[in-house]
């Protein structure tokens, strides 16, 4: 039989080679971003930032970086209080019924976005949404929904239910229940979802395809579009500032959980 620190070198090499598969592709975006080049490639003879200050001084990307940033807080917004609305709903409910809505809400994460951009675009012209930036807002929500309610669902696992029913028998109502006893509870979802949200909205593109035209412009849009048109470096430079705005963002989430 294979000895057993076999099996651990076998595993942690096996680990290793899957983080980097994943990583590595990212970094490489880091010397691309660089390159002295008008088009995608390696520095040729110097390291340049040029792409850097394209990206800043180009107010076609700086509208598409708000436009995301703006759209991602509404969505997430929206989405925080509609998921959680659902979730504490289901909560109250039976076990059967709970379990029916909550496989009826996750459908989203199961349809091809393919399949989904289709039937917005085909609804959206109907509502007369098509090119607006309600109705952007109103797809990414419903694709954010199942992050949150999930999220919230998770939280909500180890509250006793006796704890509610102690609160009703004390004379508070329905809404001070929920509010004083089962959101706190849930804050910790409702958080984690909100960021589910924000990330689903921020980065969706194929939606996006779908029912925008040329007045609402989102930074995967952008993205997309350099890439059709002319592979601009500046896109590298974008990759970039995102994989680094992500790592601080975990690192600081890191710091304070150990602190």
């Amino acid at each position: 039989m294979m000895p057993v620190s076999a099996f651990r070198i076998f595993f942690q090499t096996g680990a290793w080679m899957i983080l980097a598969f994943l990583v590595l592709p990212l970094l490489v975006v880091i010397p691309v971003s660089l390159t002295d080049t008008s088009y995608i490639g390696l520095p040729k003879e110097h390291l340049s930032m040029q792409h850097y200050v394209n990206y800043f001084s180009d107010t076609e990307w700086l509208h598409a970086t708000w436009s995301s940033i703006w759209i991602g807080l509404v969505v997430a917004s929206c989405a925080a209080v509609l998921g959680t609305a659902f979730a504490i709903g289901c909560w109250f409910l039976s076990d059967r019924a709970s379990a029916i809505a909550r496989w009826i809400l996750i459908t989203p994460i199961l349809v091809p976005p393919v399949v989904q951009s289709l039937g917005f675009y085909r609804f959206w012209v109907q509502l007369g949404l098509i090119d607006t930036s309600l109705g952007v807002i109103l797809a990414h929500t419903l694709l954010a929904l199942p992050y949150v309610s999930i999220s919230v669902f998770a939280a909500l696992v180890n509250l006793d239910r006796n704890i509610p029913r102690a609160a009703r028998s004390l004379g508070a109502s329905v809404w001070q229940t929920v509010l004083a006893v089962v959101v706190p509870a849930a804050k910790p979802g409702i958080l984690t979802g909100f960021v589910f949200a924000f990330i689903v909205s921020f980065d969706e593109i194929v939606g996006v395809l779908f029912i925008t035209v040329r007045r609402v412009t989102t930074l995967p849009k952008k993205i997309w579009e350099g890439i059709q048109d002319n592979i601009d470096p500046t896109i590298a430079a974008v990759a970039t500032l995102l994989v680094l705005l992500t790592l601080l963002i975990t690192a600081i989430t890191a710091l304070r959980r150990t602190s």
